[in-house]
């Protein structure tokens, strides 16, 4: 029966899918942006106070300077690997489709969308909207070769959209654009997830990705100007041969910086703190620790001079309870927009909703197996063998006593 029902959802999935194919070339809105080429500048805490009165702006309001500033903190290892344990703790976990009210999962289309491009995508610009603050989607059909047409989901650039106004500029650096909103596609082709206006953790990440820029910069000077000592030499300065043949000598002696000076003249090297860079060390250690803190809610597998187990242990916890909402987050939406959106595609069938499956923790779910044959109550040997995967073939029956205690082997089950 089961059998059948998969057969003919598929079907009619096929069938909702080929009518829909043609229906989708619309007025697409991904197409119709322009490509732009980011000059890579030095940032600083001003541009980055620029950028914030420009997303800020009510009248006029620009949000490209933030975003690009966004892409540009990303470079940073540690932010990065902080933002994608959160996100592949979720891609990683297993869900399922089924109709709403039944119990029963369409097996066939949740393995055929487990793994998919698709759903990957989405819920990766799903669970983006706690960094960015916004995300703004489009769906439309895409085909490789002789392959099978499928649905893609192509994320519109955040520095071309105005959440607040609805508007999706064709280029960021200019005023005209269409409002998505109101679009016939909006709500099936194209989707938005997230709180217009809101800027995301990105934005509280951005003050600790800059200082930690500066202290490596300042770090590898420190390493430059000690680790291979300016030259300096002394010549008569009047003379232009002594003075090319000291230029030849120095170009010649390394890659370590030089300087000719006048044999009247005199050069000292300022005082300053006498260091080993530790000032520097302390600084990235700070701001690496304070974005593991705002993306993970804890420093999780980083300090390991004064790291210890239990430590570990609870900041593992910590993220765990941020992932848990993060997919508390996906399913709302999955339910509230994208299953509805790809039903009317004919992805899905209709009324079929998006659930996590539940992981059931097996350590404590034989602890309590245990205390309940100890208690007396009869377990289900057949459950417990295919529970666990442990070969049970039925209870002993020699009541002989167990040493230190007051159970014999007749109350134990394993053979």
């Amino acid at each position: 029966m089961a059998r059948k029902f998969n057969n003919r959802s598929q079907n009619n999935r096929n069938q909702l899918a080929a009518q829909t194919k043609a229906k989708s070339g619309g007025n697409k809105l991904f197409p119709q942006l322009v490509e732009k080429t980011v000059t890579q500048t030095r940032q600083d805490i001003a541009k980055w106070k620029a950028a914030l009165n420009g997303f800020n702006n009510t009248d006029s309001p620009s949000v490209y300077l933030l975003y690009n500033l966004y892409d540009t903190i990303l470079d940073d290892a540690v932010l990065t690997s902080q933002i994608e344990n959160r996100i592949n703790d979720s891609l990683g976990a297993s869900f399922n489709l089924k109709k709403k009210g039944s119990k029963d999962v369409d097996t066939e289309l949740t393995a055929s969308l487990q793994n998919s491009e698709l759903f990957n995508d989405l819920i990766t610009h799903i669970i983006n909207t706690r960094f960015y603050g916004h995300s703004l989607v489009e769906f439309d059909w895409k085909q490789d070769g002789l392959n099978e047409p499928r649905l893609i989901v192509d994320l519109i650039p955040r520095q071309n959209v105005l959440p607040k106004k609805g508007v999706m500029l064709f280029d960021y650096n200019e005023d005209k654009g269409v409002k998505y909103r109101e679009v016939p596609e909006y709500g099936t082709w194209v989707l938005e997830f997230g709180k217009p206006g809101e800027k995301g953790l990105l934005n509280k990440a951005v003050p600790h990705a800059l200082f930690k820029r500066f202290g490596e910069s300042c770090w590898s000077e420190l390493c430059e100007i000690y680790g291979i000592p300016p030259r300096v030499y002394k010549t008569d300065a009047s003379d232009p041969q002594a003075v090319a043949r000291g230029k030849k000598m120095m170009q010649d002696m390394g890659s370590a910086a030089w300087f000719i000076i006048d044999t009247t003249e005199e050069f000292e090297w300022a005082k300053g703190v006498n260091t080993n860079g530790d000032v520097y060390g302390n600084l990235l250690a700070f701001c690496d620790n304070q974005n593991s803190l705002l993306i993970s809610g804890a420093i999780v597998g980083q300090d390991t001079k004064n790291g210890s187990n239990s430590k570990e242990i609870a900041s593992q916890k910590l993220l765990s309870k941020l992932v848990l909402a993060d997919m508390a987050l996906v399913e709302m939406y999955m339910n509230s927009k994208v299953m509805p959106a790809l039903a009317r595609i004919g992805v899905v069938p209709a009324d079929y909703v998006f659930n996590w499956e539940i992981s059931e923790n097996l350590a404590e779910l034989w602890k309590r197996a245990m205390e309940a044959e100890e208690k007396g109550f009869e377990v289900d040997w057949k459950w417990l063998a295919e529970k666990f995967g442990i070969k049970i073939t039925g209870r002993k029956e020699n009541a002989v006593q167990l040493p230190g205690s007051n159970l014999n082997v007749a109350e134990s089950f394993f053979v």
